[in-house]
């Protein structure tokens, strides 16, 4: 069974930086994608990053130059460093599990619990 634990969420300053983790548990991590979600309050769930298991990545456009994607194979262990936030990055971030095919990431139903960023102007 696939498990997904976010950490790392907080509070913080326009500008400020944090780095979010996601420890997967299960035999699958190493052979798929990974991927960083983020939902806003009356917004729709949208992809914020993802990354192949050969390390590929691709980023939503309002977060290019700012955020990087990385994952620790020997740590089932994927990363979210978000720097320069703004207060329209506040969002719950979920990592999940998924695939990745041709530059474009495919989520499967394997969802962490969430962790709150919330940015302050």
């Amino acid at each position: 069974q696939v498990q997904l634990v976010e950490s790392g969420g907080g509070l913080v300053q326009a500008g400020g930086s944090l780095r979010l983790s996601c420890a997967a548990s299960g035999s699958f991590f190493s052979i798929n994608a990974m991927g960083w979600y983020r939902q806003a309050p009356g917004k729709q769930r949208e992809l914020v990053a993802g990354i192949s298991s050969g390390g590929r990545t691709n980023y939503v456009d309002s977060v290019k130059g700012r955020f990087t994607i990385s994952r620790d194979n020997t740590k089932n262990t994927v990363y979210l460093q978000m720097n320069s936030l703004k207060p329209e990055d506040t969002a719950v971030y979920y990592c999940n599990h998924g695939s990745y095919f041709s530059g474009t990431y495919y989520p499967y139903d394997y969802w962490g619990q969430g962790t709150q960023v919330t940015v302050s102007s």
